[in-house]
């Protein structure tokens, strides 16, 4: 059976590729299956500590494949509904680099992403209610949080194409870089996630997760009560002391 998700891990890294790219990387049963395996087994595995999500060109991800679930007895949609979302919850950061089209459940597989870094030719749509199908992986609560609750009802409601600057300036994206240049420019930020303390970093993803689904007021008292947590857990003069040089230089070589 030919593999429909590639992954590679570098430097701590892995990169997972959709790689069905004369199906726009359309997401079949095969694929969902294998693409659920593999970012478990990168939560598992101690050589990765970031996972790169990407798509083989010209697409990131098209989202389910129509074809097949137009096709009964291929990919059934109660199953899938039941079946929760098809990626793991994870506490290692993924970023998704977006070279293409994210469209629908391939939105929705971006969203989950800890943040993306888009080329100058992605574009994102919501199409659920063109197909008449309504979300089941998390994107009525995911896609108002990045973009805001009007821009969100907006994109789903019209089924439109938003474009990589536009996507920018809503906060759907974190960056845009020429098409050449995308997976170098967020294999160098998953290297600044892999360079800081990983513990930290793991902790710090929580809070994210926990608190954004709070108001500001629990919110605040939620991130307070865990790093006073977290400081009594060993931390001291000794520990700053170990990275303080380290986080000096890269300072002064940023700026």
């Amino acid at each position: 059976m030919t593999e429909l998700v590639k992954f590679v891990v570098s430097e701590a890294v892995a990169v997972v590729t959709l790689d069905r790219p004369k199906a726009r990387n359309a997401l079949n049963r095969q694929m969902l299956r294998e693409l659920r395996a593999i970012l478990t087994e990168t939560e598992r595995r101690e050589d990765v500590t970031v996972v790169i999500v990407t798509g083989s060109d010209p697409a990131f991800c098209a989202g389910l494949d129509l074809r097949e679930l137009s096709t009964p007895g291929q990919l059934d949609l109660g199953d899938l509904t039941a079946a929760g979302c098809p990626w793991p919850d994870h506490r290692k950061p993924w970023i998704a680099a977006v070279n293409g089209v994210a469209i629908t459940g391939g939105l929705e597989l971006a969203l989950a992403c800890d943040f993306i870094v888009a080329s100058e030719r992605a574009a994102f749509a919501d199409t659920h209610a063109r197909v008449g199908i309504l979300p089941f992986w998390g994107l009525t609560s995911a896609l108002p949080q990045a973009v805001g609750l009007r821009s969100a009802r907006l994109m789903s409601l019209t089924g439109n194409f938003v474009n990589a600057e536009e996507a920018v300036r809503w906060g759907l994206v974190s960056k845009v870089v020429e098409h050449e240049e995308l997976l170098s420019t967020v294999f160098d930020l998953a290297r600044d996630v892999v360079s800081n303390d990983q513990a930290t970093t793991r902790a710090l993803m929580e809070g994210y997760k926990d608190a954004s689904a709070l108001p500001k007021d629990e919110a605040t008292a939620l991130e307070r009560s865990r790093a006073m947590a977290w400081q009594g857990q060993g931390f001291g003069a000794d520990r700053v002391a170990a990275r303080l040089e380290a986080v000096t230089q890269r300072g002064r070589a940023q700026r």
